[in-house]
């Protein structure tokens, strides 16, 4: 998803990922709940980014963006999806416990279990793993 960054996928007036886009005869979009709620306040069919009049009080559905929303939105699902969560917490698992060997979150390393241990980053003991692995 290196094409497009959030930012671009973003409307500028909820500042949200595009949820059903729709274009502007000034060919800028948004959301078509944002710009609905923008031309109710205003009384007006103006562009919030340009103030052009535009040409139609129902905007078409801007459909390539709204495809590139979607893509992107799943990507982030399964990027987020494929990370590890505590059980006990439903933390991220971001420490390693010298002392267990395992993973734990945050909430986890401040409990009476784990008093007196120490910890290290996942990253980092990921690291010291794989180094010793090639050995």
């Amino acid at each position: 998803m290196d094409l497009l960054s959030a930012e671009e996928l973003t409307c500028s007036v909820c500042c949200e990922i595009f949820n059903a886009p729709v274009i502007l005869s000034c060919s800028h979009s948004f959301c078509k709940e944002c710009i609905q709620q923008f031309w109710r306040t205003r009384q007006t069919w103006e562009c919030p980014v340009c103030r052009r009049i535009s040409s139609h009080a129902e905007p078409p559905v801007n459909l390539a963006l709204k495809n590139f929303c979607d893509l992107f939105l799943k990507h982030r699902n399964e990027r987020h999806s494929s990370e590890e969560f505590c059980s006990l917490h439903s933390e991220k698992l971001k420490l390693f416990c010298l002392e267990d060997k395992k993973p734990v979150c945050l909430v986890c390393r401040d409990s009476q279990q784990h008093d007196n241990h120490k910890f290290r980053p996942i990253s980092e003991v990921v690291s010291l793993y794989k180094v010793r692995l090639w050995r």
